[in-house]
């Protein structure tokens, strides 16, 4: 009783706060400790706890003791040791709760079982605790208990924050585990922290997932706490000078390793609001590791490259033959440079976001092309007795880059594809003018025969002689590797029609009968060629002799509309067909007025696929210059 005779009530008599509701405080009693400091007392008290736990659940417990708190404080009046009792049996219960929340980790995989058990009693008991704090809200604060309101929900988070905290810090200092062969303890803490944040996260998926309530939503609380928590780590070793190595290990972490094999693991994906963690590293943070690892890459790509040509270089210079793989000349350049690009960008696509970025690495490719390009033009100004069997190497190494840049996809801009393959194009006509300049002279010589009377009546058998003369010509070339043979015979192929085409546009009008029996011999002349190039494995230029078989028609043809409707044909397919080649053919033909030339001329002109680029079909005409034509036309006009 106050002075005054007014009773006070029981309930503010001690207002006591609960021993454990402090976090750091329960982290600390949670914490294992040393068992050479442990009291027998402390050693009873536990094993009391562990038998209470045994013959009771802890939402058991929980519920019991909620019953009691109801029961006493519904009284007007209570026992002091009533109040005490009950305070003291809410700590051991709250001990309970937080040991076994603490322990969530700390068992193996074959004991999960019966500890999930304990942990999916203690969550339900927290949630008895929560609901119990919510039925006091409102009431008068002299007849709400000195505990209440627990807030265990929010010393249950604060707990697990300790708890990731911990775990990270521990498997920091670990010195084994798999993490000893990476060169450097920046390395080795990222990966065994990494790990740990994966192991982790995949228990929770699997196992502590189950013993919460879907409304907790307790993986993605551990996944925010994981994120914050290594992110941290990862902002405060960026924050130092980082040596290349690092650097890029910190990136590959942060864009690739972390957000694609740990939060896409196939139990994690779709369950981890990855939208809300954001990434490891700050922007400003990681724009800056990306600039650096992409300046260090660009010049380490650009030394490479170019050690790589001059040791090429130097062993064309020296005199040596290119060793011979499957009996063709081959050089490793070509294979040696695409595997060092390759493994750059696949070291760049899991480092730097953007993948655009690429472009910056590929300018030194294309430089190196352009400058691979010079050195081997200035190498065919020298007098080198291995020239040949070093360019039959070389175009092996113009045809692997070729087919490598084709396949290329998102690394190269357009601009630099082109550009490389237009670099590619003319080493490719350099290799081939080496290998093949002493056989074009020749061509000159053996088709000059075309359209006189010999040719004509079949007596001179013109193409069998210079077919016959180019197949022991390309005896020379046994040793080039069989694709790139095939290619220079293309090119070789195209070279025979273009001078038997020029040839032909050079002659002047010839007669009825000549331009019929003319007709005749240019077909049979073009299945000759084409035959011959296909038994040697040439099968893209086959088109030649189709083309050649046309003129053939436009020859053999007398009646103007039929001539017209050939030529419009031709024309429509090959687009560089000018105005100049169709006179040089239609001279030929005798029969043929000047308005008959001028109607035809007009058709063709009028009847082009204008819209259709000469990318899309093969040029010819276009290699053939015809001046006298041109000169006489030049004439016309003035």
């Amino acid at each position: 009783m106050r002075a005054g005779g007014v009773e006070e009530s029981p309930y503010k008599e001690k207002k006591r706060v609960l021993k454990l509701k402090n976090p750091a405080k329960i982290w600390k009693t949670l914490k294992p400790q040393n068992t050479a400091n442990t009291t027998e007392n402390e050693a009873e008290v536990g094993e009391n706890l562990l038998q209470e736990q045994k013959a009771e659940t802890l939402e058991e417990i929980s519920r019991r003791l909620i019953m009691r708190e109801e029961q006493l404080f519904s009284q007007a009046s209570i026992s002091e040791g009533d109040e005490d009792q009950l305070h003291k049996d809410l700590e051991d219960l709250m001990l309970q709760i937080w040991t076994a929340i603490h322990d969530t980790f700390a068992s193996s995989p074959t004991s999960f079982s019966g500890e999930m058990e304990v942990l999916r009693s203690a969550v339900l008991a927290i949630q008895l605790q929560e609901e119990q704090d919510r039925r006091w809200t409102g009431s008068p604060e002299d007849r709400v208990p000195v505990w209440r309101p627990q807030k265990c929900l929010s010393t249950h988070n604060r707990l697990l924050q300790n708890m990731v905290e911990s775990r990270l810090v521990k498997a920091a200092e670990e010195e084994q585990g798999g993490a000893d062969g990476l060169s450097s303890p920046l390395k080795r803490e990222v990966c065994l922290v990494g790990r740990r944040v994966k192991e982790d996260l995949l228990t929770v998926a699997r196992v502590v997932v189950n013993c919460y309530p879907p409304q907790m939503d307790i993986l993605n609380l551990y996944a925010g706490l994981y994120h914050r928590d290594f992110s941290t780590r990862m902002n405060k070793l960026a924050a130092s000078e980082l040596k290349p190595d690092d650097c890029c290990y910190l990136l590959f972490w942060t864009n690739h390793c972390y957000p694609n094999e740990i939060l896409k693991h196939d139990d994690l994906e779709g369950k981890i609001k990855t939208a809300c963690l954001g990434s490891l590293l700050q922007p400003q943070t990681l724009d800056r590791l990306e600039d650096q690892y992409l300046t260090h890459k660009q010049d380490k790509m650009k030394l490479w490259l170019n050690a790589a040509l001059r040791k090429e270089e130097e062993s064309w210079l020296s005199g040596k033959t290119p060793e011979l793989i499957d009996q063709y000349c081959f050089s490793p350049l070509a294979i040696d440079i695409i595997q060092m690009i390759d493994g750059s960008l696949s070291e760049f696509s899991c480092t730097v976001r953007e993948q655009t970025q690429a472009q910056r690495l590929m300018a030194h490719l294309e430089s190196f092309l352009i400058s691979y390009k010079k050195c081997v033009e200035e190498f065919l100004k020298g007098n080198h007795g291995n020239i040949r069997p070093v360019i039959k190497a070389q175009l092996v190494c113009e045809q692997q880059f070729r087919n490598y840049i084709t396949g290329l996809t998102g690394s190269l801009s357009d601009q630099q594809r082109q550009s490389c393959l237009d670099t590619l194009s003319a080493l490719k006509d350099c290799g081939y003018k080496c290998l093949a300049c002493p056989k074009l002279l020749q061509l000159k010589v053996h088709l000059s025969q075309l359209w006189t009377a010999a040719w004509m009546d079949g007596s001179l058998p013109v193409v069998d002689s210079l077919l016959d003369f180019l197949n022991e010509q390309l005896s020379d070339l046994c040793d080039l590797k069989p694709t790139c043979r095939q290619s220079v015979l293309s090119v070789l192929h195209e070279d025979v029609i273009h001078q038997y085409v020029k040839t032909t546009m050079k002659t002047r009008s010839r007669s009825k009968e000549q331009q019929v029996a003319g007709a005749q011999q240019m077909v049979d002349d073009a299945k000759k060629i084409n035959d011959f190039f296909s038994e040697g494995g040439c099968s893209e230029s086959l088109w030649l002799g189709e083309m050649l078989v046309s003129l053939a028609e436009i020859v053999r043809l007398q009646d103007p509309g039929s001539v017209q409707l050939e030529m419009v044909s031709l024309a429509r397919r090959f687009p560089d067909l000018s105005d100049a080649h169709i006179l040089a053919l239609l001279s030929l033909k005798t029969g043929l007025s000047a308005a008959d030339v001028r109607s035809i001329r007009r058709s063709v002109e009028d009847n082009r696929l204008h819209g259709v680029s000469t990318n899309q079909s093969p040029l010819f005409f276009s290699k053939i210059k015809v001046k006298w034509i041109n000169t006489k036309m030049n004439q016309l006009k003035s």
